[in-house]
């Protein structure tokens, strides 16, 4: 089981398990500040954070601690391109589904690895740094300025149109059996 720490989180929005245990489910629609999207582009080394919001669905699962939390996020951010350096910007729109339990459960056996719910603490989940995580998730990680092109002797993406793969170490089992 993970577990997440909201100490220092620059964009935090709690909801308390009391929220959640008496209700059929907790919805919440958040936004971002401008000083919660300044400290967020620091932390994701974004060149800014124009717009980040968010729609989450917090339930109970039926028989046991496990709470489920469905959210939608959307976002406008600036980052630099990774040839050029100039501004690139990109609009996001994911969804995301998360599980969450409290500290100490212990999760059926045949719950496989990616299905093994987060730990929350008796105060409950922050969802904007759940939301902020997921963001991070969602930014491309070598954004490029429109009609910019990797430098020659990079490897090209397979999206870019590359039909071959680089293989720096193609060929070098056979220079091993020539060893021997």
């Amino acid at each position: 089981m993970h577990s997440y720490s909201y100490q220092e989180a620059e964009f935090s929005r709690l909801v308390t398990l009391d929220e959640i245990a008496e209700s059929d489910g907790v919805e919440r629609s958040i936004e971002a500040r401008e000083d919660e999207r300044r400290a967020l582009a620091v932390r994701f080394d974004l060149l800014s954070l124009d717009s980040l919001a968010a729609s989450v669905t917090l339930r109970r699962l039926p028989g046991g601690p496990v709470v489920r939390v469905d959210g939608r996020i959307v976002a406008d951010v600036e980052q630099r391109c990774v040839v050029s350096l100039e501004p690139v910007a990109d609009h996001i729109e994911e969804e995301f589904t998360e599980l969450f339990a409290p500290e100490g459960y212990e999760p059926p056996e045949e719950m496989e690895e990616e299905e093994l719910p987060e730990a929350f603490d008796a105060g409950g989940i922050d969802i904007g740094e759940l939301v902020a995580q997921h963001l991070s998730l969602s930014l491309n990680p070598y954004p490029r300025a429109p009609g910019v092109e990797m430098p020659a002797g990079h490897m090209e993406s397979r999206e870019a149109g590359a039909t071959e793969p680089r293989r720096p170490f193609a060929g070098l089992d056979e220079m091993l059996k020539k060893r021997h």
